[in-house]
């Protein structure tokens, strides 16, 4: 647990499985959406369900949940069951913290499935199919920006994934957008966790009632929480926040991925626009099944590269940034032994160093992509690892980098790695 600093929401759950706050063993997190994956199948195939196969799975992924010694055996275990849904399904996972975690349950499905997930980005050449508020969150307007207009157009069950379930306002607002715009019959809710209670148990029940749906909620781990006392509103100063050290190199590297990218332009709360192209596939704009084995090709392609740029026997931390996670995630698993890894976030928490608090540390800096809006890195010390990895969807003017890359000098022991990804090659730096 740690304390947010926010009045709608004062607490948080640090997970040790999502790499948001807690670096972790990159098959733990994609382990996770897997373990949602198989419930999902589960509830879908019924009575169909070869029940001997299943408690096979479900005990590899949780061993492997519980064991990250053996989350990567557990995860390529459950990704060549080759699972498929018996009808097609649409899934939507949360921005910010649960862009990968949905990417991940989507990605153990062979076939007949799409994804997409929220946004907070403002892209002004695409336009948003639905919005919707997370009424607790410090940011609170998601957007959806599907290239295929069709891709929530039909009657097919639509699959939101979040990382946690408190009152499930998320997505009961998610649901009714949806439902006024592209109606349909079903709805599943999964969850690494689910607090709902009380009244909140019954929220689902009533929504069923009045739009003449079907909500069913699937998680893996469910209880009650009571909270109590009153919210910490005002974070501490940012520079007692970081230890000195040594600063260490930092290196930028191009690395090309052979992705194919999509020509858009986003626009800050400043006015300022970047029109360099996304990632196309990364998630933010839809994609579908058929589009899976391109995006393999590119993770492995820029893993391959990467671990030519590692120390040896290097303590390695690779990261993502804010939304920007499953990509990062796929990479940082197949760069070798030894890999931590760890997303930035915008979520505002008290650092506080006790054995029983979630966040030890904390280093603040305005985000690169908008810097009216603060990020933060959690629970990374100076010098825990030799080396850093942070890589970069689409590329950022250097200055607009540089309040990232001063902390990250202090973290690494050795070297930080700014890895941009491109389609091409391009001058200005290292490339690959």
């Amino acid at each position: 647990m740690a304390a947010r600093i926010n009045k709608k929401r004062s607490f948080l759950f640090v997970s040790k499985v999502l790499g948001k706050h807690i670096p972790v063993n990159p098959y733990t997190s994609l382990l996770s959406g897997a373990a949602l994956a198989l419930l999902l199948y589960q509830e879908m195939n019924g009575n169909s369900t070869d029940t001997g196969r299943m408690e096979d799975l479900l005990d590899k992924a949780v061993h492997g949940l519980i064991h990250p010694e053996s989350a990567k055996e557990a995860y390529q275990h459950l990704l060549a069951a080759r699972l498929v849904l018996p009808r097609p399904v649409v899934f939507i996972g949360f921005a910010e913290t649960a862009t990968a975690l949905g990417h991940s349950v989507y990605n153990m499905f062979a076939d007949a499935a799409s994804y997409i997930h929220t946004t907070r980005e403002q892209i002004i050449d695409v336009e948003s199919i639905v919005s919707f508020e997370e009424e607790h969150s410090h940011a609170v307007d998601h957007l959806c920006y599907a290239l295929n207009a069709e891709l929530l157009s039909g009657t097919e069950p639509i699959i939101l994934v979040d990382d946690e379930i408190t009152t499930g306002n998320t997505a009961i607002n998610t649901i009714r957008d949806i439902q006024s715009k592209f109606p349909r019959e079903e709805y599943v809710v999964v969850s690494i966790l689910d607090w709902r209670s009380g009244n909140n148990l019954l929220t689902y029940s009533e929504l069923e009632q009045e739009l003449g749906i079907r909500i069913k909620s699937l998680c893996l781990l469910q209880g009650s929480i009571e909270v109590k006392g009153t919210p910490l509103l005002n974070a501490r100063n940012d520079k007692d926040l970081l230890p000195s050290s040594v600063e260490s190199e930092v290196v930028t590297t191009y690395v090309v991925d052979g992705l194919e990218r999509l020509q858009a332009t986003s626009v800050d709360s400043y006015g300022d626009t970047n029109s360099s192209p996304y990632v196309k596939y990364s998630g933010r704009f839809g994609l579908e099944s058929l589009n899976n084995d391109d995006l393999d090709v590119g993770v492995t392609r820029i893993a391959v590269q990467l671990r030519e740029l590692r120390g040896v026997d290097s303590r390695t931390l690779v990261m993502g940034v804010g939304e920007f996670m499953y990509l990062p995630m796929r990479i940082a698993a197949e760069m070798g032994e030894g890999i931590s890894y760890q997303s930035s976030t915008r979520s505002p928490i008290h650092p506080e160093r006790r054995p029983d608090y979630g966040v030890h540390s904390a280093a603040a800096y305005p985000s690169a992509g908008d810097p009216e809006v603060k990020n933060f890195i959690y629970n990374v010390d100076p010098d825990q690892y030799d080396e850093i990895f942070v890589l970069i969807e689409r590329d950022v003017p250097h200055e607009r980098m540089k309040p990232m890359l001063d902390i990250l000098k202090k973290l690494a022991r050795h070297k930080v790695h700014l890895i941009v990804l491109t389609p091409e090659g391009r001058s200005g730096g290292p490339q690959l």
